[in-house]
Parts: structure tokens; C-alpha cells; sequence
């Protein structure tokens, strides 16, 4: 299936994702609550004026990650900020049953990611880079690179019927994530900027005052970077899998 993405030059708008006449449906599937607002959020937000549904699927709320909370009370913080900043961007959102650090990379997971996958019937799906700093986010890459085989297999039982519609598999720009990681689609996200900022300053640890890193700081400055590199004013990059690194032309004219 991965195999599959082999139409694009390494700057496009993902306009032409939605230029046909459909709704498409992009799913962004991170580990921890936060992690896909801040990576992929520009684009979804830009997908979204494009006229797609937009999805978002938190594995664990990540509330293991303020030294100030227990991670029950910091939890209930996330889930609030979570649906806050979805309803910014206009996304839906799933929050997944798993515990912050202790994401398990079995079948399981797996069977579970699938069986949303067959729930939100994705056309694209954005998730982690399969290297990580982090653990959770290196077996989130992995659960849903399977994921997507087992939602197309008939003898995978789940709650929802199998589904064949997955058009294309991304991986989102993280810091955390970086080992090996190349942009290979700049996307024009200049028209969802601003929306995108206001929707990840709803979460406390992207304003500041949780973690030392600054988030908001880093995240809308390499949005600006990529923007210079792209051509644009503000850019998100993707990577795709090696065997998907294929650009076919009918000639240079």
C-alpha cells in the first residue's frame, strides 16, 4: 500500500490532494496529545479551507509530561486542551486509551488503530517518523504502518468491516523525530497560519511554563524557515517511505 504514493514533487500545495470534487478525509495519528497539532496541525488546518475532514487520533494524552501535576489531574488538562484545540482547527478527535511512556508496540495496538482507521475512513493518514527520541512516537510510526495492512485484511475482526481507501502515508516533521528524517513535500500552509497558532496555544506546554523546550517559539519559526526554502511565506514539510520516493513524468516540458 505504501508503495502507492508516487505522484508528487518535492513542492506542492496538497491542493491537489482535494482537487477533485470529493471531501477527503486526513487522519493525523500521534502518540501523545499536542504532537500532531504542532506537526501536521498546519496542514490540516489548510486541508480543512480546502474542504476535507480533518481527524485527529491521540494515542495516550501524554499526561506524564508536567513535573507540577500527577498524571491523572494532568490528564483531565489535556483531554480539555485536546478538544480545544481540534475545535480550533475544525477537526474531530479520538483520544486512544493508552498511558503516556507505556504505549504498547503489540498487536493489540495495532488491531486498535485499525479498526479506527475503518471507523474515520481516512484517504491520507500523517503520523511519526520511525525515529524517535521518544519511544512512543517511534512505536506509534510502526503500530500504524501496519495498522493501515491489517485495515485492509478481511481476516483482521474488529468492530468496523475492512477498508481499502488509504491513498497515502506521511510522516510529519517533529524535532523529536528528526534521525533520519528528509523533507521530501513542502506544503503551502500560509492561509492556515494564523488559525493553526491560536489552535496549539490552547495546550499550557506549547505557551510555556511546562517544559524548558519552547514549542511555540521553534514550531512557528520553522514553519517561516521551510516557507524561505519553499518559496512561500509559510511552509509544513512531509516525508514519505524510501520505495515511495518515485517522481514519474511523461517528459521535461
Amino acid at each position: 500500500m505504501r508503495n502507492n504514493i508516487w505522484r508528487f514533487l518535492p513542492l506542492v500545495s496538497l491542493a491537489a490532494l482535494s482537487a477533485a470534487a470529493q471531501q477527503h478525509t486526513v487522519l493525523a495519528i500521534g502518540a501523545h496529545a499536542a504532537d500532531m497539532e504542532l506537526t501536521a496541525g498546519p496542514i490540516l488546518a489548510h486541508q480543512k479551507l480546502l474542504g476535507d475532514r480533518i481527524v485527529i487520533l491521540h494515542l495516550t494524552l501524554g499526561e506524564a509530561g508536567n513535573p507540577k501535576l500527577a498524571p491523572a489531574k494532568y490528564a483531565e488538562q489535556k483531554r480539555r486542551e485536546a478538544e480545544a484545540a481540534a475545535k480550533a482547527l475544525g477537526a474531530e478527535v479520538i483520544i486512544g486509551p493508552y498511558f503516556d511512556a507505556l504505549l504498547p508496540n503489540d498487536d493489540a495496538a495495532r488491531r486498535y488503530v485499525a479498526d479506527v482507521i475503518r471507523q474515520v475512513k481516512p484517504t491520507y493518514i500523517i503520523t511519526h517518523w520511525k525515529n524517535s527520541i521518544h519511544k512512543d512516537h517511534s512505536a506509534t510510526s510502526a503500530i500504524v504502518q501496519d495498522a493501515i495492512l491489517w485495515t485492509e485484511l478481511e481476516a483482521v475482526k474488529a468492530a468496523h468491516p475492512a477498508y481499502r481507501g488509504v491513498r497515502g502515508l506521511y510522516y510529519a516533521d517533529n524535532w523529536e523525530d528528526a534521525e533520519g528524517f528528509r523533507p521530501y513535500i513542502y506544503v503551502d500552509v500560509s492561509d492556515a497560519f494564523d488559525q493553526w497558532k491560536r489552535a496549539i496555544r490552547e495546550y499550557e506546554m506549547v505557551r510555556g511554563g511546562i517544559s524548558p523546550f519552547a514549542y511555540f517559539d521553534y514550531y512557528t519559526s520553522h514553519l517561516q524557515s521551510l516557507g524561505a526554502l519553499a518559496g512561500r511565506k509559510y511552509a509544513a514539510a512531509l516525508d514519505v517511505d524510501e520505495s515511495s520516493k518515485r517522481v514519474v513524468l511523461d517528459g521535461l516540458r
